[in-house]
């Protein structure tokens, strides 16, 4: 497998829309901008797979088995996998040492009642689309801190 070495590791929502977004109505196109104020996508070796975290990476106590002193981490709030045209969202985000996953993963994996996939050999992902888009970002919003003042003067000098 060829490593894609210009593809861009982190993505603003409006960007994945830009990239990704052809076949999305104009609802879910706007639901999604709305993570866009608080959230940002990354991605590491294939495009089409983006967990979502927060744009200040803001990193959380946590508690690891392997490290009995503590540990800080930052939380992955979901996993997108974009399959043919449709986005889908992961069961599971993938976890690092620096990454967690974020308790609502669970909670909006389970409410999702649409088509399930196998992508690869061990992640399952629901389907998105406008019959649950709403709901999969007013739970994202509901725990996804709002950008500190810190952060809103910095980035309003640019």
């Amino acid at each position: 497998m060829k490593k894609n070495y210009k593809m861009k590791k982190t993505v603003s929502m409006k960007q994945f829309v830009t990239e990704f977004g052809e076949d999305f109505s104009k609802h879910m196109k706007q639901r999604l901008m709305e993570l866009g104020t608080r959230c940002v996508l990354t991605r590491k070796e294939e495009s089409n797979i983006l967990d979502l975290k927060h744009v200040e990476h803001t990193k959380y106590e946590c508690n690891d088995k392997d490290k009995p002193g503590g540990c800080r981490k930052e939380y992955a709030y979901g996993q997108f996998i974009m399959n043919e045209g449709c986005m889908y969202f992961s069961e599971n985000c993938v976890e690092t040492p620096d990454v967690m996953q974020a308790p609502v993963i669970s909670d909006i994996y389970d409410h999702l009642n649409s088509q399930e996939i196998l992508n690869g050999e061990t992640v399952n992902a629901k389907k998105v689309d406008d019959e649950n888009i709403d709901y999969v970002v007013d739970k994202i919003l509901e725990v996804c801190p709002e950008m500190s003042p810190e952060h809103l003067a910095i980035i309003s000098r640019y």
